[in-house]
């Protein structure tokens, strides 16, 4: 079996920018076996597979720790992927997903996702979750899939050295996000998913469904850009549109690879 993939370096508008996700488009399903091991061996913290469905496609993540049912910077390489090597003449590609329809619209280098606002609810701030941070208090917590701590400083969220032993060991959360407002942009984050196996993800799209809700209340606007400050970064154009967010930005295509396996 020989099967083409692409890996996209997503919210990058050079290589080594971003965060890369690995995309397959088939022909039809993988077991959900393979699908995961495929995502162990890519070793990525997300690998996206898509199938067209006659209409429009499916898709599902798989990160190396397992499927998740959401994620915004590998639904932006799929799209990507697709308007580079099949839908040329497209300008908008639609996704059922196990969080709904997402839609990806391109306009010229920039593809937009709109995905669904998850404005999350708010919690107690624990001493556990200021030990898997590096043991600065945020100043608010929220939990929706992830647990989302606020940050007074940008610097706080720029200099932050979490402990993923403990990160791991938090009761709730799959993931934990970090955010502050920031001068040069809106604001910043940090996004942790050891539970996932992923210590930090890079730039993650999926993120901003929960940021962007909240930081549009906090500084009266719907438009905004951001900025994730991993080693790596990112910059995400951001929109509140009702109970929808729109998260814009670039990608690149770092490499097109061949899998070769007879799978059983």
């Amino acid at each position: 079996m020989f099967m083409n993939y692409y890996i996209v370096d997503a919210f990058a508008e050079e290589v080594f920018e971003g965060n890369p996700a690995a995309v397959f488009i088939l022909d039809s399903w993988l077991s959900d076996d393979v699908m995961q091991k495929i995502a162990i061996e890519n070793n990525l913290s997300e690998t996206a597979f898509t199938v067209h469905n006659g209409k429009d496609y499916d898709l599902r993540w798989f990160t190396p720790g397992g499927e998740i049912n959401l994620c915004g910077h590998a639904t932006l390489a799929t799209a990507f992927a697709l308007y580079q090597e099949i839908e040329k003449e497209a300008t908008i590609l639609r996704f059922q997903t196990m969080s709904g329809e997402l839609s990806v619209t391109r306009e010229e280098d920039i593809y937009k996702m709109n995905f669904p606002s998850l404005l999350p609810k708010p919690i107690e701030i624990t001493d556990a979750m200021i030990a898997a941070v590096g043991g600065k208090r945020p100043i608010e917590a929220y939990l929706d899939r992830d647990i989302v701590l606020i940050f007074e400083d940008e610097k706080d969220v720029r200099m932050m050295t979490p402990d993923f032993d403990k990160m791991k060991e938090l009761p709730v959360g799959k993931g934990v996000l970090v955010t502050a407002p920031a001068k040069e942009f809106d604001f910043v984050s940090r996004t942790f998913f050891p539970k996932l196996t992923i210590n930090e993800d890079p730039v993650c799209g999926s993120a901003h469904s929960n940021f962007i809700p909240y930081w549009a209340e906090k500084l009266g606007k719907t438009e905004m850009i951001a900025r994730q400050v991993s080693p790596r970064g990112g910059t995400l154009l951001c929109k509140l549109e009702g109970d929808r967010v729109e998260i814009g930005g670039k990608a690149v295509l770092y490499a097109t690879a061949t899998l070769d396996h007879k799978f059983k």
